[in-house]
């Protein structure tokens, strides 16, 4: 058994704000294998077989208990399954990685993330991966609690639907082929928009010279 834990608030009014990009991945891997979801102690869950038969077995995980107290949820369903923590796998907002970015990492420290903090206490450890998806820092003037529970914006609706189904490929990666290769394929995505590169000028005679 594998968890994937899909970080996010519960309730209509969180649905389709920043703070629940993990959510949103989840659910994508849940409609994907037809997986029901239904309510267990303090989160709602969906068992998926991921992959050629018989499949990967995956435990996907929405925590109901609000951000900051997302261990309360995982704890428990850790211990019932008795998971190592790289059986886990994280899936969070990152506000110090721009819109568009996608990578994972394994460890380390919750870097405001309240989710994952919370998690970390819960389980005396941070030796677990995360898959972490950009949402970049606010604008100025913005306090960056408002800015994690804002919605998204329409002209950003095209590259998050797109990071949502990249997010799901790499859930599904990482439950089939472990963090190694997961990382190799998706720790270089990069949805932003690219510059156009400069063309070359045709090179202008300097004056005096035919």
């Amino acid at each position: 058994m594998r968890l994937v834990v899909g970080l996010g608030n519960p309730g209509p009014n969180y649905a389709r704000t920043r703070h629940n990009i993990g959510w949103l991945v989840v659910d994508e891997v849940a409609r994907r294998w037809a997986a029901a979801w239904r309510k267990e102690k303090d989160a709602e869950v969906a068992e998926v077989r991921v992959g050629p038969a018989p499949g990967a077995r995956v435990l996907l995980v929405k925590p109901l208990t609000f951000m900051n107290a997302a261990g309360k949820a995982v704890g428990p369903l850790v211990s019932f399954y008795k998971l190592e923590p790289d059986a886990m796998l994280v899936v969070q907002d990152d506000l110090d990685s721009p819109f568009g970015l996608l990578k994972f990492r394994l460890g380390g420290r919750h870097g405001g993330q309240n989710g994952v903090r919370d998690i970390i206490r819960v389980l005396g450890t941070d030796a677990f991966p995360r898959l972490k998806i950009g949402i970049s820092r606010p604008p100025a003037g913005w306090d960056p609690a408002d800015w994690v529970l804002s919605r998204w914006r329409e002209e950003e609706a095209d590259t998050l639907a797109e990071l949502v189904r990249l997010g799901a490929d790499a859930v599904e990666a990482w439950a089939q082929h472990g963090l190694a290769e997961a990382q190799g394929r998706f720790n270089g995505t990069d949805l932003r928009p690219k510059l156009p590169v400069p063309s070359e000028e045709t090179p202008q005679p300097e004056p005096g010279v035919s």
